[in-house]
């Protein structure tokens, strides 16, 4: 850690160094009239005395393109998102300005999510061995507040030790409109990854909530849960190995049985550029994506345990 001091509108470190230079800004014009590009500091500390009356999407368009590294100080850690996320590039950095160690706790979350998605998954490609239609069941269709590409989809799996890479309905179809917003995700009992490392059944989603968003090479991106749909549809049961062995781990998820349900496939497979083969065109031998896990969970939290699920 290191120690810095604010004196006369200057961030100081131990060393007596000037490592920013600090501005109180009240009003549009203020902040019009800035003249950072001649201060000698390499960072910009803004002090926003109403930060309100200035959108944050409104400073960091009057920011661009400055070689200055601008950071505002904030009250409260949403104050702190949107600074960092307004126009989707945001501003340098937040200086978080609170006594609460909460609010400490809740940037900090943030942050790791953050840096989570700069991290790629680990896939890998599974044989599948069994398909079979079992009946009808509740499934949940996932309607994202993010529009999604082919390739991405969300990882939902029946145990939490192998998640299938479910695609989008991103892809054109003839039985029914593009949705690049949704994933027919699978029924209520499934797990689903969510930022954190963890994972939580399908059921518990609600508006809101935060799920992780995947693609083929195991690139990730969180999105935030629009709506979340639960009807009685019929089911499919797919397995798959990572090999051909009798005592290979299986590992199974169960969708609805329609055409506009699909399982990403490797990148390699796919030559002529699809992204997913549907569920009702699986076959033993198809070669799809999962995400390889800890099997055990405590309240969707991977723990070192012995377990056995079938």
């Amino acid at each position: 850690m290191d120690t810095l001091f604010i004196e006369e509108k200057k961030v100081i470190d131990g060393t007596g160094n000037v490592v920013a230079s600090v501005f109180e800004v009240s009003t549009p014009e203020e902040l019009r009239n800035l003249k950072i590009e001649n201060e000698q500091a390499e960072n910009i500390v803004l002090d926003f005395l109403d930060w309100k009356s200035i959108p944050a999407e409104n400073l960091v368009a009057a920011l661009q393109g400055s070689e200055k590294t601008v950071f505002a100080i904030s009250n409260t850690p949403s104050e702190a998102k949107l600074f960092l996320e307004a126009l989707e590039h945001g501003l340098g950095g937040i200086i978080l300005k609170s006594e609460d160690v909460k609010a400490v706790l809740d940037l900090k979350e943030y942050f790791d999510k953050r840096n989570e998605e700069s991290d790629t998954l680990s896939l890998t490609e599974a044989t599948i061995t069994w398909v079979q239609m079992v009946g009808m069941g509740d499934r949940v269709c996932v309607d994202l507040c993010s529009l999604m590409r082919p390739g991405e989809g969300l990882l939902v799996g029946s145990f939490a030790r192998g998640l299938f890479l479910v695609h989008s309905e991103c892809l054109e179809s003839n039985y029914i409109e593009s949705r690049p917003f949704r994933v027919n995700a699978g029924p209520v009992h499934a797990y689903v990854a969510v930022p954190g490392g963890k994972t939580c059944y399908l059921s518990e989603l609600r508006t809101g909530r935060e799920v992780i968003v995947v693609d083929q090479k195991g690139k990730q991106l969180t999105a935030v849960v629009g709506r979340v749909k639960i009807e009685k549809r019929p089911l499919i049961l797919v397995e798959a190995k990572l090999s051909a062995k009798e005592e290979e781990t299986v590992f199974s998820i169960i969708l609805q049985n329609a055409e506009t349900v699909a399982l990403v496939t490797p990148h390699r497979v796919n030559s002529s550029g699809k992204t997913a083969v549907p569920v009702t065109s699986l076959n033993p031998g198809d070669q799809v994506l999962i995400r390889l896990q800890g099997g055990a969970r405590h309240t969707g939290i991977e723990i070192q345990e012995f377990i056995v699920e079938n």
